[in-house]
Protein backbone atom coordinates (compact mmCIF):
# COMPACT_ATOMS: atom_id res chain seq x y z
CA UNK A 1 0.00 0.00 0.00
CA UNK A 2 1.44 3.65 -0.86
CA UNK A 3 -0.55 6.96 -0.61
CA UNK A 4 -1.50 6.77 -3.79
CA UNK A 5 -3.65 3.81 -3.36
CA UNK A 6 -5.89 2.41 -0.81
CA UNK A 7 -7.23 -1.20 -0.46
CA UNK A 8 -11.14 -1.20 -0.08
CA UNK A 9 -12.71 -4.62 -0.07
CA UNK A 10 -11.36 -7.25 -2.89
CA UNK A 11 -10.25 -3.76 -5.21
CA UNK A 12 -8.15 -0.26 -4.52
CA UNK A 13 -9.00 3.51 -5.20
CA UNK A 14 -6.31 5.18 -6.35
CA UNK A 15 -3.36 5.45 -9.01
CA UNK A 16 -3.78 2.94 -11.65
CA UNK A 17 -6.95 1.14 -10.50
CA UNK A 18 -10.41 1.65 -12.00
CA UNK A 19 -12.35 4.49 -11.41
CA UNK A 20 -15.06 3.91 -8.41
CA UNK A 21 -18.07 4.97 -7.08
CA UNK A 22 -19.30 5.92 -3.80
CA UNK A 23 -22.92 6.26 -4.02
CA UNK A 24 -26.59 6.16 -2.12
CA UNK A 25 -29.02 8.06 -0.85
CA UNK A 26 -27.86 11.68 1.29
CA UNK A 27 -29.53 9.93 4.13
CA UNK A 28 -30.65 6.09 5.42
CA UNK A 29 -34.42 6.56 5.21
CA UNK A 30 -35.87 3.38 5.95
CA UNK A 31 -34.18 -0.44 5.37
CA UNK A 32 -36.43 -1.10 2.64
CA UNK A 33 -35.60 1.76 1.10
CA UNK A 34 -31.29 1.34 1.12
CA UNK A 35 -31.79 -2.03 0.13
CA UNK A 36 -33.29 -1.22 -3.07
CA UNK A 37 -31.05 1.37 -4.05
CA UNK A 38 -27.89 -0.24 -3.04
CA UNK A 39 -29.01 -3.42 -5.11
CA UNK A 40 -30.09 -1.04 -7.85
CA UNK A 41 -26.44 0.76 -8.48
CA UNK A 42 -24.98 -2.38 -7.81
CA UNK A 43 -26.26 -4.02 -10.54
CA UNK A 44 -25.65 -0.62 -13.18
CA UNK A 45 -21.86 -0.80 -11.68
CA UNK A 46 -21.78 -4.72 -12.83
CA UNK A 47 -22.89 -4.01 -15.71
CA UNK A 48 -20.22 -1.19 -16.44
CA UNK A 49 -17.40 -2.84 -14.56
CA UNK A 50 -17.06 -0.27 -11.69
CA UNK A 51 -16.12 -1.14 -8.24
CA UNK A 52 -18.69 0.49 -6.02
CA UNK A 53 -19.20 1.22 -1.95
CA UNK A 54 -22.47 2.06 -0.51
CA UNK A 55 -22.91 5.55 1.03
CA UNK A 56 -25.95 6.61 3.01
CA UNK A 57 -25.34 8.93 6.34
CA UNK A 58 -27.02 7.55 9.84
CA UNK A 59 -27.23 10.72 11.26
CA UNK A 60 -27.04 14.25 9.18
CA UNK A 61 -25.70 16.21 12.34
CA UNK A 62 -25.50 19.30 10.11
CA UNK A 63 -29.02 20.08 8.94
CA UNK A 64 -29.65 23.55 7.85
CA UNK A 65 -32.98 23.49 10.29
CA UNK A 66 -32.98 21.78 13.72
CA UNK A 67 -36.78 20.33 12.02
CA UNK A 68 -34.77 18.81 9.42
CA UNK A 69 -34.97 14.71 9.31
CA UNK A 70 -31.37 13.40 10.34
CA UNK A 71 -32.00 9.97 9.97
CA UNK A 72 -32.66 6.71 12.29
CA UNK A 73 -29.36 7.47 14.30
CA UNK A 74 -26.49 5.62 15.15
CA UNK A 75 -27.38 2.21 16.33
CA UNK A 76 -30.47 1.44 13.88
CA UNK A 77 -28.36 3.46 11.16
CA UNK A 78 -25.56 0.60 11.75
CA UNK A 79 -27.80 -2.30 11.45
CA UNK A 80 -29.00 -1.08 7.93
CA UNK A 81 -25.59 -0.64 7.01
CA UNK A 82 -24.88 -3.95 8.42
CA UNK A 83 -27.73 -5.18 6.40
CA UNK A 84 -26.47 -3.61 3.56
CA UNK A 85 -23.55 -5.21 3.79
CA UNK A 86 -24.18 -8.50 4.10
CA UNK A 87 -27.35 -8.82 2.05
CA UNK A 88 -25.49 -6.85 -1.36
CA UNK A 89 -22.48 -7.74 -0.67
CA UNK A 90 -21.36 -4.07 -1.00
CA UNK A 91 -18.61 -2.24 1.42
CA UNK A 92 -20.67 0.39 3.19
CA UNK A 93 -19.49 4.07 4.14
CA UNK A 94 -21.05 6.34 6.29
CA UNK A 95 -20.46 9.90 8.38
CA UNK A 96 -19.13 10.11 11.96
CA UNK A 97 -19.52 13.16 13.85
CA UNK A 98 -18.64 12.59 17.10
CA UNK A 99 -15.08 10.40 18.40
CA UNK A 100 -17.59 8.50 20.87
CA UNK A 101 -19.22 6.72 17.06
CA UNK A 102 -15.84 5.98 16.03
CA UNK A 103 -15.64 2.42 17.67
CA UNK A 104 -19.10 1.29 16.86
CA UNK A 105 -19.49 2.45 12.99
CA UNK A 106 -15.90 0.55 12.73
CA UNK A 107 -17.35 -2.61 14.04
CA UNK A 108 -20.19 -2.29 10.77
CA UNK A 109 -18.08 0.03 8.17
CA UNK A 110 -15.87 -0.74 5.54
CA UNK A 111 -14.89 3.72 4.91
CA UNK A 112 -15.36 5.92 7.99
CA UNK A 113 -16.49 9.48 6.67
CA UNK A 114 -15.10 12.69 7.90
CA UNK A 115 -18.00 15.50 7.09
CA UNK A 116 -16.28 18.84 5.98
CA UNK A 117 -17.18 20.99 8.60
CA UNK A 118 -15.19 19.00 10.80
CA UNK A 119 -11.78 17.95 8.72
CA UNK A 120 -9.66 20.04 11.20
CA UNK A 121 -11.23 18.00 14.54
CA UNK A 122 -8.40 16.25 15.76
CA UNK A 123 -10.45 14.13 18.05
CA UNK A 124 -12.65 12.90 15.51
CA UNK A 125 -9.81 12.29 12.77
CA UNK A 126 -7.63 10.13 15.30
CA UNK A 127 -10.55 8.20 16.63
CA UNK A 128 -11.96 7.49 13.03
CA UNK A 129 -8.16 6.02 12.42
CA UNK A 130 -7.69 4.03 15.22
CA UNK A 131 -10.59 1.51 13.68
CA UNK A 132 -7.92 0.33 11.17
CA UNK A 133 -10.44 1.01 8.40
CA UNK A 134 -10.35 3.20 6.04
CA UNK A 135 -11.30 6.86 6.37
CA UNK A 136 -12.51 9.49 4.28
CA UNK A 137 -11.81 13.23 4.77
CA UNK A 138 -13.82 15.99 3.01
CA UNK A 139 -12.11 18.88 2.20
CA UNK A 140 -13.58 21.42 4.30
CA UNK A 141 -15.57 23.84 2.28
CA UNK A 142 -12.52 26.56 4.00
CA UNK A 143 -9.91 24.67 3.01
CA UNK A 144 -7.17 24.37 -0.12
CA UNK A 145 -6.01 21.58 -1.31
CA UNK A 146 -2.65 21.73 0.02
CA UNK A 147 -4.14 22.85 3.41
CA UNK A 148 -5.57 19.60 3.76
CA UNK A 149 -1.92 17.72 4.62
CA UNK A 150 -2.05 18.39 8.24
CA UNK A 151 -5.23 16.23 8.24
CA UNK A 152 -3.80 13.42 6.32
CA UNK A 153 -0.66 13.22 8.67
CA UNK A 154 -3.37 13.31 11.43
CA UNK A 155 -4.56 9.89 10.31
CA UNK A 156 -1.60 8.27 9.72
CA UNK A 157 0.56 9.29 12.53
CA UNK A 158 -1.90 6.66 14.46
CA UNK A 159 -0.23 4.07 11.82
CA UNK A 160 -3.23 3.93 9.39
CA UNK A 161 -2.63 4.79 6.23
CA UNK A 162 -5.53 3.66 4.82
CA UNK A 163 -6.82 7.43 3.70
CA UNK A 164 -9.03 8.95 1.20
CA UNK A 165 -9.52 12.87 0.34
CA UNK A 166 -12.86 13.90 -1.09
CA UNK A 167 -12.82 17.04 -2.86
CA UNK A 168 -16.84 19.17 -2.59
CA UNK A 169 -16.20 22.44 -3.56
CA UNK A 170 -15.06 25.47 -1.95
CA UNK A 171 -17.02 28.58 -0.56
CA UNK A 172 -17.06 31.45 -3.39
CA UNK A 173 -19.00 34.83 -1.30
CA UNK A 174 -22.36 33.20 0.48
CA UNK A 175 -24.47 30.28 -0.57
CA UNK A 176 -22.25 29.48 -3.43
CA UNK A 177 -19.56 26.62 -3.82
CA UNK A 178 -17.06 26.52 -6.90
CA UNK A 179 -14.42 23.58 -7.40
CA UNK A 180 -10.74 23.79 -8.33
CA UNK A 181 -10.33 21.20 -10.33
CA UNK A 182 -6.00 21.88 -10.28
CA UNK A 183 -6.66 20.68 -6.46
CA UNK A 184 -7.10 17.26 -7.57
CA UNK A 185 -4.07 16.69 -8.40
CA UNK A 186 -2.27 18.44 -5.06
CA UNK A 187 -4.56 16.24 -3.08
CA UNK A 188 -3.22 13.43 -5.06
CA UNK A 189 0.11 14.08 -3.76
CA UNK A 190 -1.28 13.18 0.10
CA UNK A 191 -3.89 10.48 -0.71
CA UNK A 192 -6.17 9.35 -3.92
CA UNK A 193 -9.26 11.62 -4.61
CA UNK A 194 -12.79 11.13 -4.75
CA UNK A 195 -14.68 14.07 -6.44
CA UNK A 196 -18.04 14.83 -4.69
CA UNK A 197 -20.02 15.73 -7.76
CA UNK A 198 -23.25 16.21 -6.14
CA UNK A 199 -22.39 18.25 -3.00
CA UNK A 200 -20.50 20.46 -5.33
CA UNK A 201 -23.86 21.55 -6.80
CA UNK A 202 -25.05 22.96 -3.86
CA UNK A 203 -26.41 26.33 -2.64
CA UNK A 204 -25.73 26.17 1.04
CA UNK A 205 -28.46 27.17 2.89
CA UNK A 206 -30.01 28.43 0.07
CA UNK A 207 -33.98 27.70 0.34
CA UNK A 208 -33.69 29.13 3.47
CA UNK A 209 -34.55 25.72 6.26
CA UNK A 210 -32.59 23.75 3.46
CA UNK A 211 -30.00 23.61 1.02
CA UNK A 212 -30.69 24.56 -2.40
CA UNK A 213 -28.79 23.29 -5.63
CA UNK A 214 -28.38 23.18 -9.16
CA UNK A 215 -28.12 19.29 -9.94
CA UNK A 216 -28.23 20.01 -13.84
CA UNK A 217 -24.69 20.77 -13.07
CA UNK A 218 -23.95 17.25 -11.39
CA UNK A 219 -22.69 15.71 -15.29
CA UNK A 220 -20.49 18.94 -16.18
CA UNK A 221 -18.77 18.69 -12.87
CA UNK A 222 -18.64 14.95 -12.64
CA UNK A 223 -17.15 14.44 -16.41
CA UNK A 224 -14.65 17.53 -15.82
CA UNK A 225 -13.30 16.14 -12.52
CA UNK A 226 -13.10 12.20 -14.31
CA UNK A 227 -10.78 14.43 -16.84
CA UNK A 228 -8.67 15.84 -14.34
CA UNK A 229 -7.95 12.66 -12.93
CA UNK A 230 -9.82 11.78 -10.25
CA UNK A 231 -9.84 8.07 -8.37
CA UNK A 232 -13.41 8.09 -7.88
CA UNK A 233 -16.61 9.81 -7.90
CA UNK A 234 -19.20 10.27 -4.97
CA UNK A 235 -22.61 11.26 -5.97
CA UNK A 236 -25.53 10.78 -3.85
CA UNK A 237 -28.71 8.93 -5.49
CA UNK A 238 -32.20 8.76 -5.18
CA UNK A 239 -35.31 6.69 -6.78
CA UNK A 240 -37.56 9.71 -6.22
CA UNK A 241 -35.07 13.16 -5.75
CA UNK A 242 -37.82 15.97 -5.24
CA UNK A 243 -39.15 13.62 -2.25
CA UNK A 244 -35.83 12.52 -0.86
CA UNK A 245 -35.42 13.26 2.63
CA UNK A 246 -32.49 15.33 2.94
CA UNK A 247 -30.47 17.46 -0.08
CA UNK A 248 -33.72 16.94 -2.67
CA UNK A 249 -32.23 20.01 -5.00
CA UNK A 250 -29.01 17.90 -5.95
CA UNK A 251 -29.62 13.86 -5.41
CA UNK A 252 -29.14 12.41 -8.78
CA UNK A 253 -32.07 10.43 -10.56
CA UNK A 254 -31.17 6.98 -10.10
CA UNK A 255 -32.64 6.09 -13.35
CA UNK A 256 -30.45 8.98 -15.11
CA UNK A 257 -27.49 7.36 -13.54
CA UNK A 258 -26.08 4.32 -15.69
CA UNK A 259 -25.88 6.96 -18.40
CA UNK A 260 -23.98 9.18 -16.75
CA UNK A 261 -21.57 7.13 -15.49
CA UNK A 262 -21.15 5.82 -18.59
CA UNK A 263 -20.19 8.80 -20.38
CA UNK A 264 -17.34 9.41 -17.55
CA UNK A 265 -16.12 6.13 -18.41
CA UNK A 266 -15.59 7.20 -21.94
CA UNK A 267 -14.16 10.05 -20.93
CA UNK A 268 -11.13 8.02 -18.88
CA UNK A 269 -11.00 6.24 -21.28
CA UNK A 270 -9.99 9.34 -23.40
CA UNK A 271 -7.67 10.82 -21.16
CA UNK A 272 -5.72 7.51 -20.86
CA UNK A 273 -5.26 7.89 -24.70
CA UNK A 274 -4.59 10.83 -24.85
Amino acid sequence: MTPHSVPVADWSIGRGAPLSLIAGPCVIESRDHSLRIADSIAAICRRLKIPYVFKASFDKANRTSIDSFRGPGLEDGLRILSAVRDRAGLPVLSDIHEPAQAAAAGEVLDILQIPAFLCRQTDLLVAAARTGKVVNIKKGQFMGPDQMKPAVDKIRETGNARVLLTERGTFFGYGRLVNDLTGIEVMQELAPVVFDATHSCQLPGGAGTQSGGLRRFVPLLARAAVAAGCDALFLEVHDNPDQARSDAATVWPLDRLESLLSVCLRVRAAVAEA
